[in-house]
């Protein structure tokens, strides 16, 4: 991976906010912010406790809910004089009957019945998350527990980490690296030395997984926000293990996170292969404390989550940070530079920024594949503007061609049944959405790729001129082909150029260029469009989280159409709105 920008190497300095005032934030870790931020969430923990089960949480309750047994526990046995849960009777005696929960919920595998808030079951599974978190609880508070309530912890997390060892004989994915962390943390505990070993090795082969630029593939091309989750188990497995390997790793994943993010603090969705666009900032964790780069992201993205300080992390983030975390200086990231050019692998993806505009562009090219967490390879451009926003483009899903930068056939031919919950991701069409190549190239203008899709050659450019971004779409006439540029939901309605006001609800419209005066604002963004384009609205995604793939009006696009039956060339021009309507 290359980055040039010029932000260059410099350490990364952010001093706290007057809210914040413990400390000034030269170096990561904030000490006291972490502190605080655990102590004032164990109020909430303890008010959630049912003592009657030992559970936490509210119905229906998920063996997830007991989650906080970790973060209660690093309140237990962190000493500090801003701790007064320190060593408290009352906070261990509730820790030990929520683990005696999850024995009492538990198989005769040492699975629970993956439930989610909805009720929707999923079948039963060794949470990863939940057995993370419950050994790392017991490795703080093990020896103190009541010995009848040490036992039936014993019982449970030997019983649950026997049936997880299995999975290390498996291949490489974000949950059995998750597991194994916890594995080796099980070993370290119990004494178990094949444990640890077993662990290690399947540490060393997720490493050997891991792509050069700095991220794991589940299928081709990166996965940002899952690649947190190894980050996540490497960096509490290199704390217990203090293994090398696990160290590198750490730093090029860092290196990566840190080349992907957009000024705001959130990072681009372009390039990923499982999730949609997050407008919410990523704040990395205890992985990242390990190296230079890492802790220069974590400085960078906490003091945006939290205003500098002036609100807490999550008790769970504080936990591990405290714990586990390393400390020093941080190098910045390039995101907030005027200037730059990251390239991912062998020009396989740019991100680019011309303040105060940033694009992505991703080459990462793949047929739809038959899995419902892998996404479609079809969203090839983000567009960014430092005072807008995340303004076109956020990411890919399936069933879905109108998210794709250019379709070759009838778009309409591929659309999702509503509550069907089996569709065909991969069906047989006179329709392709993928591309099957791409090559991108950049120079003093601007950006451009070229992109193939069977035997049908397009283009798309992007550069800046006078303030304005402006995106070129070309593709031989009348090959059927159609280019869409997927802007991410903004306001409730659009404003036409002759300033009429059009609402955006639940039915499926489509108002051509003509409609609209080829001008239209749409939450402070203003679009020109050229004759023989269209606005098509809404743009589903295909949500693969829920059953039924459905998903809220707030993740359609709102989607810019140019079928090239007439012209081989359309030139859209975006810049902020002069003055922005109430829309």
């Amino acid at each position: 991976m290359m980055l040039v920008a010029t932000c260059g190497m410099a350490l990364f300095t952010l001093a706290a906010s007057e809210a914040a005032a413990e400390e000034p934030w030269n170096a990561w870790a904030p000490r006291a912010f972490l502190i605080r931020s655990l102590v004032d969430a164990v109020p909430g923990y303890l008010e959630s406790f049912h003592p009657d089960t030992g559970r936490f949480g509210s119905e229906p309750w998920i063996c997830q809910d007991q989650n906080v047994l970790f973060p209660l526990a690093a309140a237990w046995a962190i000493e500090d004089s801003q701790n007064p849960y320190y060593h408290s009777a009352e906070v261990l005696n509730i820790i030990a009957k929520g683990g005696e929960a999850l024995v009492d919920d538990m198989d005769d595998k040492g699975m629970w019945m993956f439930r989610k808030k909805d009720n929707s079951t999923w079948g039963p599974i060794h949470m990863p998350w939940t057995y993370s978190r419950w050994i790392r609880a017991y490795h703080l508070v093990g020896d103190a527990l009541p010995e009848a309530s040490r036992k039936r912890w014993q019982e449970g997390l030997l019983l649950g980490f026997g049936g997880i060892r299995a999975y290390m004989d498996g291949g490489v994915h974000n949950i059995p690296t998750h597991h194994a962390m916890g594995l080796y943390i099980a070993g370290v505990c119990f004494d178990r030395n094949e444990w640890k070993q077993a662990a290690a090795a399947f540490m060393a082969k997720s490493v050997g997984e891991q792509d050069p630029v700095g991220y794991w593939s589940e299928h081709y091309g990166p996965v940002v926000g899952y690649n947190e989750v190894y980050v996540d188990a490497l960096g509490i497995y290199y704390h217990f293990s203090k293994d090398p390997v696990a160290l590198e790793a750490l730093q090029r994943s860092a290196k990566f996170h840190a080349s992907v993010l957009w000024p705001d603090g959130s990072s681009v969705a372009a390039i990923d292969e499982r999730q949609i666009y997050h407008k919410g900032i990523e704040t990395g964790n205890v992985g990242f404390s390990c190296t230079p780069e890492g802790r220069g992201f974590l400085l960078k993205q906490v003091a945006a989550a939290t205003d500098g300080g002036a609100r807490n992390v999550s008790a769970d983030y504080a936990a591990e940070m405290l714990l586990y975390g390393g400390v020093g200086d941080g190098i910045a990231p390039a995101a907030d530079a005027d200037k730059g050019l990251v390239t991912l692998g062998s020009n396989e993806a740019v991100i680019r920024r011309s303040k105060p505009w940033q694009w992505a562009f991703s080459g990462y090219a793949c047929k739809p594949f038959d899995s419902r967490w892998i996404q479609d390879r079809q969203n090839l451009v983000d567009v960014y503007h430092d005072a807008l926003g995340l303004v076109a483009g956020g990411g890919n899903t399936k069933v879905q061609p109108y998210w794709s930068t250019f379709t070759v056939g009838d778009p309409a031919l591929l659309k999702h049944t509503p509550g069907d919950e089996s569709p065909d991701f991969t069906p047989q069409l006179d329709l392709l959405w993928t591309p099957d190549e791409a090559a991108i190239a950049n120079d003093e203008a601007g950006t451009r790729m070229d992109i193939r899709y069977g035997n049908v050659s397009c283009r798309v450019e992007a550069c800046v001129a006078d303030g304005a971004l402006a995106l070129t779409y070309a593709a031989p006439k009348g090959a059927r082909v159609e280019a869409h540029l997927p802007l991410l939901n903004r306001a409730l309605s659009f404003e036409s150029a002759n300033h009429q006001n059009i609402p955006l609800g639940e039915e499926d419209v489509v108002w051509p260029s003509a409609q609209f005066g080829g001008r239209f604002t749409y939450g402070g963004l203003e679009v020109t469009v050229p004759d023989g384009a269209s606005l098509r609205w809404p743009a589903r995604q295909h949500n693969p989280y829920k059953k039924d793939g459905s998903s809220e009006l707030s993740a359609a696009k709102l989607v810019v159409c140019m079928p090239f039956d007439k012209r081989e060339r359309y030139v859209l021009e975006l810049k902020p709105a002069e003055t922005p309507g109430e829309n």
